[in-house]
């Protein structure tokens, strides 16, 4: 049993950060492997469970620390979630943003009922609780999200024809036809990390964030090999100089509309590194 592709979209979706989900997996099963196993009746529930409790202490311990005007997830290619099936267990990138507004304890277990599917007494033996403080967990979780609209995937033609369109219109500078393309309360994220000094960090409103990106664009972009991919189960831009990966941009749409509702941009090397 491939353990480290069944584990990691646990860790990954905690933590947000591939190395760290990878990290947390091998630790576990350098210690599991290591260990005498005797009296573990299964080895899968006994793994997930200490990589969900790794995870936590881990995602605890970073929120202690100061954390930046803006984090974003570690993108994840989901392409290949047809023939990886545990590729389908990676949240959409929405979600993954939505979900740091969680403590790590209210994290799993939102992970745990609405995406994996538990029942909450397994929760509670997971995460050493009781089914009822689970269940508050769960509640208290789902007050602080919204609930987060469909994203079409990068497979539905009319979100290619978009995303083909906003290029074309960044390159011509037809800013008129971008602005046409965005929501009028589309917000802007930049994560640039610790050494990337990001144009602005956070921009709203579709004159402001066409502007912006029309800047970036003109700056940093225009000599670069654009490729269109899928992140998290969502569409996505990556923009290349040579055989290095400047940033990723990820995007939210209306699936009412077709208009781009948010874009997150992640040009932080450290979470570019590892993309696939």
């Amino acid at each position: 049993m491939d353990y480290q592709q069944i584990l990691f979209p646990y860790a990954y979706n905690i933590l947000g950060s591939v190395e760290d989900a990878r990290d947390i997996v091998q630790d576990v099963l350098t210690k599991f492997y290591s260990d005498n196993r005797n009296g573990i009746a299964n080895e899968k529930a006994y793994l997930i469970k200490s990589v969900i409790n790794h995870a936590i202490n881990t995602k605890t311990r970073r929120r202690r620390t100061v954390q930046p005007e803006v984090w974003l997830p570690e993108p994840v290619a989901t392409e290949s979630a047809d023939a990886n099936v545990y590729l389908k267990d990676i949240l959409s990138y929405s979600l993954l943003v939505l979900l740091e507004r969680l403590n790590a304890k209210e994290r799993a277990v939102f992970i745990l009922r609405e995406s994996f599917d538990y029942p909450h007494d397994e929760i509670a033996s997971i995460l050493s609780i009781t089914e009822e403080h689970s269940r508050k967990l769960l509640s208290r979780a789902k007050d602080k999200l919204f609930k987060p609209g469909a994203t079409p995937s990068i497979r539905d033609e009319r979100t290619n024809t978009l995303l083909r369109n906003y290029i074309d219109a960044i390159r011509d500078r037809n800013m008129q036809r971008l602005e046409g393309l965005l929501a009028e309360d589309i917000a802007f994220y930049a994560d640039g990390g610790a050494n990337i000094n990001v144009v602005k960090k956070v921009c709203t409103g579709n004159t402001e964030v066409a502007n912006l990106l029309s800047v970036i664009y003109q700056k940093y972009q225009q000599e670069a090999m654009i490729s269109f991919i899928e992140v998290n189960h969502q569409p996505a831009l990556l923009f290349r100089n040579g055989d290095r990966l400047t940033s990723c941009l990820v995007f939210d749409i209306s699936a009412e509309d077709n208009r781009i509702t948010r874009i997150n941009s992640v040009v932080d090397p450290e979470k570019l590194k590892n993309f696939g």
